[in-house]
């Protein structure tokens, strides 16, 4: 079932089995991105037929352009709350061109969800990754896939930009959802 929270946030769920892993780019991090992408799908959250929602003004790395949703999931025995975000480009990207032409002008997708405890906990158990706008998986410069603990080093990467954000949940976009914790369980 899917609903629209405050008119730009979908809710539903995507359903796929666990990830261990807690680095970024192995096999394990492949597989749980390509569930992720499979359930966006699902909820037509990517792909052709996905639901528009209210682009904004963002910055690098993202994009000038972007939507954000939130989005309840149960993905590979994993609940939480994945968050996807919709990077419009290349830079230059207005609102109203994005609206206009979502399919031809997005450059990427990326999502932050947090599954088992235990995952990246230094980082707050966040499992990150960035698909190309057919649903391939993005890679870093030296062709490992952006799926996983991007930037557990704090040299580069989500981690080490959204260790930034305040309200300890790793947003720049709200702090209205609480990041799961031991005592939340």
């Amino acid at each position: 079932m899917k609903k629209l929270v405050a008119g730009l946030v979908p809710v539903g769920t995507m359903t796929a089995g666990a990830v261990i892993a807690r680095t970024a780019g192995t096999q394990e991090d492949v597989a749980f991105a390509d569930a992720i992408w499979a359930g966006m799908l699902a909820l037509n959250l990517a792909g052709e037929g996905a639901i528009i929602g209210l682009p904004y003004l963002g910055g690098p790395p993202h994009g000038e352009t972007l939507e954000t949703f939130f989005v309840e999931a149960d993905l590979m025995g994993e609940e939480g709350l994945p968050v996807v975000k919709r990077n419009y480009g290349p830079f230059g990207v207005s609102e109203a061109e994005a609206l206009a032409d979502p399919v031809g002008r997005l450059g990427s997708v990326t999502v932050m969800f947090q599954p088992a405890e235990g995952y990246d906990a230094e980082h707050d158990d966040g499992f990150y990754a960035e698909y190309l706008p057919d649903g391939a998986m993005d890679t870093a410069a030296l062709g490992t896939a952006l799926a996983g603990a991007i930037g557990r080093c704090l040299s580069g990467g989500c981690i080490a930009c959204h260790i930034g954000a305040a309200g300890d949940d790793y947003l720049f976009t709200t702090d209205t959802f609480a990041r799961r914790t031991q005592a939340m369980e």
